[in-house]
């Protein structure tokens, strides 16, 4: 959070909190050290493994740090967020950033190269499928009505082998599923305040009136998400703000958990789920990059997102996606919803070029180049 410019739970990132991350990164560290040789490289990714590189560098072991987060602006939080990072980024051999804005002071004369994330198009997430598999793997876990066929539904795991949708979703509603011809307004990311979720539906409760649509909010089940302790809380605001609205507008609106315990099954519901939104939403406060911006992209799908962080990198507005000067303000945000939701043809065009451009600059193999020239860049 304070990387992000934010406050976090508040804590000072002091000495107390600096003893719990030093202890948990020796603890990795054992784990580590055990796979790695001095020959070896390690790429070390965000804050939660920068503990790592000193003990790497005692074992003679080269390390690159990749931080995915950052801030386009610095404050006294971002500058705590640093200071308390710095001591076990000293050793690190080279410095991976997303945008040029997030690359802080203490790099300087360092190693540095930026590499934008990218996706797998052949993982479960992003394959393509077909619309009777989506309204089948849609119906089946809850998030839309009708039938899915029998039983679970089939699909290929990332490792070939024939692979089943047996779980579902744990839906807060107080209406009925949506149609399968119903459109939808949807947005999908970790139950975070900086994705504001209550501002989603206070934009979406505003316009409730001017369309048909329906809106749904699709996270993590927070029961299997360790390293987001802040989830759970978050969920419980959201459904709190949710059981605020007035009845007609709740009924439209669906608060969903997807369950995590298969990575591939969950995987595969993000992805039917993103194939059959009308609009894809992403109206974040603060966003290092926006993965899921990026998914919903290569979806072709109509985007309207935010303008911060690496979302304005892969979102160029009006071409291939709608970008919100001002992710607070929530008359904006209903407008170019409303709008979206109602020019089919608009969206369908939006959404063509939208998955153009992530086959231009955005996929797995553009990072892997972009990777294997620091490597070598460091292996002299």
């Amino acid at each position: 959070h304070a990387l992000h410019g934010a406050a976090g739970d508040g804590s000072p990132l002091g000495e107390a909190e600096r003893a719990v991350y030093e202890q948990v990164a020796g603890e990795n560290a054992a784990g580590v050290l055990a796979h790695v040789g001095p020959r070896d490289i390690v790429i070390l990714h965000d804050p939660q493994t920068a503990g790592l590189a000193p003990h790497l560098e005692r074992a003679g072991i080269r390390s690159i740090w990749r931080c995915h987060i950052g801030s386009d602006a610095a404050n006294e939080e971002v500058e705590r967020g640093w200071a308390f990072l710095a001591p076990y980024l000293e050793p690190v051999d080279a410095f991976v950033f997303t945008r040029q804005a997030y690359v802080p002071a203490l790099a300087a004369g360092r190693e540095v190269m930026l590499i934008p994330p990218s996706l797998d198009p052949l993982t479960a997430k992003n394959e393509d499928l077909d619309a009777g598999t989506v309204r089948a793997v849609l119906a089946h876990t809850g998030m839309i009505a009708g039938e899915s066929g029998d039983g679970p539904v089939s699909f290929t795991g990332q490792d070939g082998s024939p692979r089943r949708v047996e779980r579902r979703a744990e839906v807060v509603r107080s209406g009925p599923p949506p149609p399968a011809d119903v459109p939808l307004a949807v947005q999908v990311s970790r139950w975070d305040p900086l994705k504001d979720p209550m501002g989603v539906m206070h934009g979406f409760a505003a316009i409730a009136a001017d369309t048909p649509a329906q809106l749904v909010l699709a996270g993590p089940d927070t029961s299997g998400v360790a390293d987001d302790p802040e989830a759970a809380h978050v969920l419980e605001e959201t459904i709190a703000v949710w059981r605020g609205l007035p009845e007609a507008v709740r009924d439209r609106i669906h608060l969903v958990s997807l369950p995590t315990e298969d990575v591939d099954e969950n995987a595969v519901m993000v992805n039917a789920l993103q194939r059959h939104a009308t609009v894809i939403v992403q109206k974040s406060l603060q966003e290092g990059f926006g993965l899921t911006v990026t998914e919903a992209l290569w979806k072709g799908r109509p985007v309207l997102a935010s303008a911060v962080g690496g979302i304005q990198d892969q979102i160029e507005d009006g071409h291939d996606g709608v970008l919100l000067a001002d992710p607070s303000d929530l008359a904006a945000y209903g407008a170019s919803l409303r709008e979206l939701l109602a020019q089919p043809e608009r969206a369908e065009a939006l959404g063509r070029q939208a998955r153009e451009t992530v086959r231009e600059r955005f996929l797995s193999v553009r990072h892997l180049g972009q990777y294997a020239e620091l490597i070598e860049r460091l292996d002299g």
